[in-house]
């Protein structure tokens, strides 16, 4: 069989009624357009909480001060002092699965530079505590071991406070007040953007845990410890061994609750992305549907073209066709309508990703998989309605098709 000569005269026949032909595609662009625009959306979104993740931090495990029931009454999240520093120097040398320790102490500050003042939030942290998020600086320095162990006044800023309180000036070098202390200005972190929970990870200022402990808060304990895990696969394990570890420490009874939390944002946010891939998958279905409903017009134009094409039917089958020259010319149709109206879906779907991406400044990402299967479901949905009608033409009685008026 001649592929060729078969689309040629299925592209001769369609282009008879040229209005008619494109109508009938119409339901076949909107599905595949609505299908490839809705996943890119889903997946946008899912990217970006992939990003969010990995802005996290790898393999972190958070060790928080919690709550713990106290004579009859429930204390909250930071409501023991019980975190110290020796807590993060027992993990570091009894936990082997865990490495980049780090110590923190938080609060929230007004900070002052000139003419300009922000509320933000201050951590105080050691060094490691860039190696466990995967934070990078993008001018200046970090702080040493040493600044830690002096106390020293100096400190790290987030983009957001650099642009409330600098604006356009450079920061670096500069003195600013922290409540009343003041910080001298020695690196700018590179944009996190937001935290799958939707906080600003940039508006904070980071500061050696000693300067915050004794100068800004006045306390000797820790709010929280964050480390990572030597591999992904360690972290239950090491999770395990800590929470022996802090309850031995901490002189708990078997009957007693934690007085720490072992948080698992990374989880949370893992949770959020599976839920936007459900929610992707759910809109493709929806949109999915206008493909059906476009299959349903291929069907009832073909069957409509069988009726009109009666006695061109009866004419082939007279002079010696087939019924399966017959059936393949009316499938063929019906395959090419989808087709053709498939391409331009994909066309369609692409420049809608496109507007939505540039008019609603939401997150899309048009993957060449989601592209590969409307085009492949477009073609299907042409074989699928246009069998009954090829079908119907194949069987028609070539004596009663040429009396046929």
């Amino acid at each position: 069989m001649d592929w060729m000569e078969v689309f040629r005269l299925a592209m001769r026949a369609l282009a008879r009624n040229k209005m008619r032909s494109a109508l009938t595609m119409l339901g076949i662009i909107i599905g595949v357009g609505a299908v490839i625009a809705s996943v890119a959306v889903g997946e946008g979104a899912a990217n970006e909480i992939q990003q969010q993740i990995t802005n996290l931090g790898e393999n972190m495990i958070w060790i928080e001060a919690g709550g713990r029931q106290v004579n009859g009454v429930r204390t909250g999240t930071y409501g023991t002092k019980s975190l110290t520093m020796e807590d993060a120097k027992a993990i570091a040398a009894q936990v082997s699965l865990v490495t980049n320790i780090s110590r923190h102490v938080d609060t929230h500050v007004q900070v002052i530079y000139g003419s300009g003042n922000w509320n933000t939030t201050v951590r105080g942290v050691t060094p490691e505590y860039l190696s466990v998020r995967k934070w990078d600086i993008a001018r200046g320095a970090s702080f040493f071991t040493s600044d830690v162990e002096s106390a020293a006044n100096v400190c790290l800023l987030g983009q957001t406070v650099v642009d409330y309180v600098f604006g356009e000036e450079d920061p670096l070098g500069k003195t600013i007040r922290v409540n009343a202390v003041p910080c001298k200005v020695i690196g700018v972190l590179t944009r996190k953007g937001l935290s799958p929970f939707g906080q600003d990870q940039d508006d904070t200022i980071l500061m050696p845990v000693t300067t915050v402990q004794k100068k800004i808060k006045g306390i000797d304990w820790l709010d929280d410890i964050m480390c990572s895990g030597v591999t992904p696969d360690s972290i239950p394990a090491a999770e395990k061994q800590i929470t022996a570890l802090l309850r031995e420490r901490h002189h708990l009874r078997p009957d007693e609750d934690d007085d720490f939390n072992l948080r698992h944002p990374a989880d949370i946010a893992q949770t959020r992305a599976q839920s936007e891939k459900i929610m992707t998958l759910l809109l493709a279905s929806i949109a999915s549907i206008s493909l059906v409903v476009g299959g349903i017009g291929i069907m009832n134009i073909m069957l409509v073209s069988v009726t009109e094409r009666t006695r061109e039917i009866g004419v082939r089958l007279a002079v010696g066709a087939t019924e399966s020259d017959v059936q393949m010319q009316f499938l063929s149709e019906a395959t090419v309508l989808s087709l053709v109206g498939g391409v331009a879906g994909i066309l369609v779907g692409i420049a809608g990703s496109y507007v939505i991406s540039r008019t609603l400044s939401w997150p899309t990402l048009i993957q060449p998989f989601a592209i590969a299967v409307a085009a492949v479901f477009s073609a299907a949905v042409g074989l699928f309605f246009g069998f009954y009608p090829a079908r119907k033409a194949a069987r028609l009685d070539p004596i009663e098709a040429l009396r046929y008026e």
